[in-house]
C-alpha cells in the first residue's frame, strides 16, 4: 500500500505545482478543473504530458 501511496503523490505533483501556479493567474475553480481533469485522464490511461497537452487544448482565453 505505502508503494500504491508514493507511486499516486509522485505523479500528480507535478500537476499540483502546476495548478498553483495556475490559481496565480485564473482562478482556483479554473485551477482545481483543469488539475482534476488531467488526473483524470491520466487514470484513464493517457500519459501524464499527453493528458495535460489535451486539457490544455480544450482552453480558449484561459477559459474551458
Amino acid at each position: 500500500m505505502q508503494q500504491l501511496k508514493q507511486h499516486t503523490l509522485s505523479m500528480v505533483e507535478p500537476f499540483v505545482q502546476y495548478g498553483l501556479q495556475e490559481a496565480q493567474v485564473t482562478s482556483h475553480l479554473h485551477a482545481m478543473r483543469e488539475v482534476a481533469a488531467i488526473s483524470y485522464l491520466i487514470g484513464k490511461g493517457y500519459d501524464p504530458q499527453t493528458a495535460y497537452l489535451t486539457v490544455e487544448s480544450w482552453e480558449v482565453n484561459e477559459v474551458f
